[in-house]
């Protein structure tokens, strides 16, 4: 698939992504790219982050590719049966640990558990050895409940522009390898 072929959804996490973050970097570049918006991004609720994944998947015009990071991936993620239209595929990066009571602020927790079924998409779940937002056997035990390829990141930090990952050129380049591959 080309960049061309898919409409790809940016889905940021808690307090959106500044400008220098990857995925802000990446919706500039990527033609067919958008930002899921969301109305509250300080204070998200489960039901209105999802219910915004859902209609931008759903108002589409071509197959959908998903770019989440952090609690976008929890959002996406818990989307998904409200899915009308194919999705070809999700690029996760970072998910949280949403079952981790410890996890702040506390609101974060309404968007778990995780299903633990299959996603009915090829995936990429890509997570940090020292991730403050979740552990690393964590994040591989729910990429491999959800049958997504997983990449270790090495000490990378939550993957975001506090721990230098602005352009992320390992990561479009990941990214790109991955779109060749959807049909």
């Amino acid at each position: 698939m080309k960049v061309k072929d898919a409409d790809i959804l940016i889905v940021p996490g808690y307090t959106n992504s500044g400008p220098e973050h990857w995925q802000t970097r990446w919706q500039s570049k990527l033609s067919t790219a958008r930002r899921v918006e969301q109305a509250e991004w300080t204070k998200p609720v489960r039901e209105d982050w999802t219910a915004s994944v859902a209609n931008a998947v759903n108002e589409a015009e071509r197959p959908v590719v998903l770019v989440a990071h952090s609690l976008g991936v929890a959002a996406a993620v818990q989307a998904i049966p409200q899915f009308k239209k194919p999705v070809a595929g999700a690029f996760f990066v970072a998910p949280p640990d949403v079952s981790n009571p410890e996890i702040r602020p506390r609101h974060l927790m309404t968007f778990g558990p995780y299903s633990r079924d299959p996603l009915p998409f090829p995936s990429i779940v890509i997570a940090s050895r020292n991730d403050p937002f979740c552990a690393f056997g964590i994040a591989e035990d729910i990429a491999a409940a959800w049958g997504s390829l997983f990449i270790d990141a090495g000490e990378a930090g939550h993957l975001n522009q506090d721990a230098g990952f602005g352009p992320w050129p390992e990561g479009s380049m990941t990214f790109a390898k991955f779109l060749t591959e959807l049909k």
